[in-house]
């Protein structure tokens, strides 16, 4: 689906690229903005077999490009050292390709909001149902069904791992 990854060493497998998804706390998704400019926006997300989890007010640019079209990617910068010395950074990121849609069914909702949940406020799953309860109907929930997933890391992350093994 996407180009061949032109520094091949330094891409992760489909394993590490997920691990590096899983590890971010926020990432930006990228859709088809208005005019023919991309819209790129921060956001918390979730992950659950297969797919990505986000929140939404119920209108904005966001949801209009995803109307139009429903392709998108998602971006994770799981690590990001500067090396002042070397005039680098060792990071290690990660691409999601999917489409996505606006969940309308409640269980849906319900179960994406609680994905959220889990990820960000594990110690107050109790108290989650409440909180969704009071949001979903205010609240856009957005499933990110991804079909492609690459990940990239500094050449010295890749060596370091590469010594791990050995």
């Amino acid at each position: 689906m996407q180009r061949e990854m032109r520094r091949k060493l330094q891409a992760l497998n489909a394993e590490e690229s997920l691990a590096t998804l899983l590890e971010g706390t926020a990432g930006v998704l990228a859709v088809d903005g208005d005019d023919g400019y991309p819209y790129a926006v921060p956001l918390s997300y979730a992950y659950e077999d297969g797919k990505l989890y986000f929140h939404s007010a119920k209108a904005g640019h966001k949801l209009d490009a995803i109307a139009r079209n429903s392709k998108a990617s998602f971006c994770v910068i799981a690590e990001d050292t500067v090396i002042q010395e070397t005039f680098t950074t060792h990071f290690r990121s990660a691409i999601a390709f999917g489409r996505v849609r606006v969940l309308s069914a409640v269980a849906e909702r319900r179960r994406g909001l609680m994905c959220l949940a889990e990820k960000y406020s594990p110690d107050f799953i109790p108290q989650a149902g409440s909180e969704i309860d009071g949001a979903l109907e205010r609240t856009a929930v957005l499933e990110m069904a991804i079909e492609e997933i690459t990940g990239k890391a500094a050449m010295e992350i890749i060596k370091q791992r590469a010594g791990a093994e050995e």
